[in-house]
């Protein structure tokens, strides 16, 4: 069984027992984490996908760690100017370990809402 998830406006396809990496997530070191915005989800029984998301759905976790990234030189030039600027950003990330994806019982399966059906052509 795995989903995908949004969070941080990326996307990331999970499974139980995965560790990911995403952006800041407010929160201490083994507290636990709700990620709601499932867009998609494979179980044993099919596909459910979400028009945005797939309602009653949602993948918990653990954070193992908060820290931050490599550092990035940004450097801007002009040449024959004199501009030079020299500057250093390190992103803030999250990891989170995935311990369940808790689906919602009884939810719609197979097609959704407003789905056509193709018909067969004669001839």
């Amino acid at each position: 069984m795995y989903a995908v998830v949004e969070t941080g406006g990326k996307q990331y396809k999970v499974s139980k027992g995965d560790l990911i990496q995403v952006e800041k997530l407010s929160g201490e070191i083994g507290e636990k984490v709700e990620l709601n915005r499932v867009l998609l989800i494979r179980g044993d029984d099919g596909v459910q996908l979400g028009t945005p998301t797939v309602a009653g759905v949602k993948v918990v976790g653990r954070i193992t760690t908060q820290g931050r990234g490599k550092k990035i030189v940004i450097f801007k030039h002009k040449r024959r100017k004199n501009y030079r600027l020299k500057q250093g950003h390190r992103q803030y990330h999250t990891w989170i370990e995935i311990e369940d994806i808790i689906s919602a019982q009884g939810g719609k399966r197979g097609p959704q809402k407003g789905g056509r059906k193709l018909q067969k052509r004669e001839g």
